[in-house]
């Protein structure tokens, strides 16, 4: 019931074209259903008050009725999937918060990370300084920018009340702009397959007002523990059914290394390693080059840097040269 009865702005948008949608194919389906249990109570073989035509294939009228119905539909459908696709693209700024509420010009949207670990959700607030775990609180009638990834395998982002889902993927960021409306408790979770503790990836999603949601703020500041890259490494360990956990403070380049791939001791981050920088040391190294010299003396070498002279031949696989050993010979 919350996909149809959401209470998030983008929701309830994603309903009316669901719902829009399904009413338009209803036109075609429920006149085809009942025509098909007409036809055949009418023509039955025992009915012989009716007109028969075996000959009958063809009536012009028939077949403009037929065709121009379905075609007015899809054509109704590619329009409404059209705009609702620019409208509501997850990475675009919202135009509005409510109907008939625009987004204020200068009002900025409240940033969210979002990591999906095995088998929970963390969430990290910079603006806040604050990360959380299978916990999420949001302000009514603010916008949303969440920064999605994931630590290891693909995931799906989904909060049914608030918006579509969207694909956390390791290495990679995706972006979902959404905006809840009405206060209360709602569920969140992981839609997509990821593991033998994929079942137990759920999430509360709490709706507050504007000082409801600083009071969250100030009693998760108030633990005193500090998310750091060697307590991420011990969070990021597989574990099922995790209880809600709050930090006081996180490292405001958290997500950007679990994004790059370079949160392990040594690691060098993916982006690095295309610029030819050990981001994860703070040292430069070269570039990687296609280097095709001959290695130092004392080191064999392989195949495509000999010449043709020294590389010889070999018997090819049923020739009678073949030097493969027989049954007898093992």
């Amino acid at each position: 019931m919350q996909v149809l009865a959401p209470s998030g702005d983008v929701a309830r948008q994603q309903a009316h074209i669901l719902t829009v949608s399904t009413l338009l194919m209803l036109v075609i389906i429920l006149p085809v259903m009942a025509l098909t249990i007409f036809f055949a109570w009418r023509y039955r073989a025992s009915n012989d008050t009716v007109e028969h035509k075996p000959d009958w294939d063809h009536s012009t009228s028939l077949e403009l009725i037929i065709w121009s119905a379905p075609l007015l539909i899809i054509i109704m459908l590619g329009a409404i999937t059209w705009i609702s696709t620019h409208t509501l693209d997850p990475y675009r700024r919202l135009g509005r918060i409510a109907p008939g509420q625009p987004v204020a010009a200068k009002t900025a949207p409240l940033e969210i990370d979002v990591v999906a670990l095995d088998w929970k959700w963390l969430f990290i607030y910079p603006e806040q300084g604050i990360a959380t775990v299978n916990q999420l609180a949001l302000p009514l009638n603010r916008e949303v920018r969440f920064r999605i990834t994931s630590s290891s395998v693909m995931n799906s982002f989904y909060i049914p009340a608030l918006a579509g889902q969207i694909y956390a993927m390791p290495g990679m960021e995706t972006k979902l702009h959404a905006v809840l409306n009405k206060p209360g408790r709602f569920e969140g979770f992981s839609a997509n397959y990821s593991g033998a503790g994929f079942s137990g990836m759920h999430f509360t999603v709490d709706g507050v007002d504007d000082a409801g949601f600083a009071r969250w703020v100030a009693h998760a500041r108030a633990g005193g523990a500090k998310l750091d890259l060697p307590v991420y490494r011990v969070l990021a360990r597989p574990s099922e059914n995790v209880k809600p956990l709050r930090w006081a403070a996180a490292d405001p380049k958290l997500f950007d290394r679990i994004v790059r791939m370079c949160t392990e001791p040594g690691a060098t981050c993916a982006t690095d390693m295309h610029m030819g920088t050990a981001g994860a040391a703070g040292q430069s190294m070269p570039a990687p080059v296609n280097d095709n010299s001959r290695p130092p003396a004392g080191e064999p070498e392989g195949a495509l840097l000999r010449s043709g002279s020294e590389k010889g031949t070999a018997p090819r696989a049923g020739s009678p040269n073949d030097a493969r050993r027989s049954p007898s010979q093992n």
